[in-house]
């Protein structure tokens, strides 16, 4: 029987991309015993630059990171520690993570920033494009392509909506598969933008290295495209907050865990942030949640504090 004895860390934290780095820079900073645990598989890894992010738009993700890591680990009272967790259960009061490798460690709150996983239309030449020439936002990555031939090859209901975005970028083709036809008023708007229809499915992308120069579509016919956009589907990247108990929400593109205003799940004590807490994700709104969450799991810690002191 496993004796009482008290956490050794004040938070743990699963994922070290930028959610997950913004809540423990939170909590350092309100002087916690934070352990950061991170696998070094960050969602955004196939993207050669990330923008949008104030002050820091254009520069690669990995040096975004590298940075944040160095100047987090200037806190003494933070540590790193690179692991896949496995496995997440309460534990005396607090949470108990069992890792790959190593002793399972505790903790009295726990924030998750463990992403998503892209699930990519199953076709040749897409997924080595990924994050290169076949692209998932306009705002991270249109005003890089714009006025090139762009395409949106349909993967889910929300994708014509998406053919709508992008002729604010450039001439756009939309690639239905014969699946996500468009109704008529949809049809109307995207010929009033000078979207082209294509039904027949793309069976292939052609282009040297990453690059796309073309869609080869079932019967043969190659249409010239520099840039396709797709939303694929989503999937938890890790079964942790499933394990604890947290209530999930359907989104467009798959289920994501539920929070409310300031990153607390259904699960008392456990925090979520970043592309797994919503349905719209980014670089910047995950460094927005990424810190709400973390002052979220102080104010935790501070009421608890409190009520111990009252007690």
């Amino acid at each position: 029987m496993m004796t009482s004895q008290p956490a050794h860390h004040d938070a743990l934290i699963v994922g070290g991309s930028f959610a997950g780095l913004s809540a423990a820079l939170m909590l350092a900073r309100a002087r916690k015993r934070v352990l950061l645990i991170d696998g070094g598989q960050a969602r955004n890894r196939f993207a050669d630059h990330a923008h949008g992010l104030l002050g820091h738009d254009g520069k690669p993700p990995a040096q975004l990171l590298g940075e944040a890591i160095g100047q987090l680990l200037e806190y003494p009272n933070v540590e790193l520690k690179i692991a896949y967790v496995r496995q997440a259960a309460r534990w005396q009061g607090g949470f108990r993570l069992v890792l790959d490798e190593g002793a399972p460690v505790q903790g009295r709150t726990l924030v998750l920033a463990t992403g998503m996983r892209d699930v990519l239309p199953p076709i040749p030449g897409v997924a080595e494009r990924w994050g290169k020439s076949v692209l998932h936002c306009p705002y991270c990555h249109g005003y890089e392509v714009a006025d090139r031939q762009l395409a949106v090859l349909a993967n889910t209901p929300t994708s014509v909506h998406q053919a709508e975005m992008i002729p604010e970028w450039g001439p756009t083709t939309y690639f239905t598969q014969g699946r996500f036809e468009p109704s008529a008023e949809e049809l109307r708007r995207l010929a009033a933008l000078g979207v082209v229809i294509e039904r027949e499915p793309v069976a292939g992308l052609e282009g040297e290295g990453t690059a796309l120069s073309a869609a080869v579509l079932a019967d043969g016919r190659r249409v010239a495209v520099q840039a396709m956009f797709t939303a694929p589907q989503l999937v938890l990247s890790s079964p942790l907050a499933e394990q604890l108990g947290c209530s999930l929400a359907e989104g467009p593109l798959g289920r994501y865990v539920q929070v409310d205003r300031i990153g607390a799940t259904s699960v008392a004590g456990v925090f979520a942030a970043g592309d797994m807490s919503s349905a719209m994700s980014s670089a910047v709104m995950s460094v927005a949640s990424g810190s709400m969450a973390g002052l979220a799991a102080h104010r935790a810690l501070m009421a608890a504090r409190m009520e111990g002191a009252l007690g």
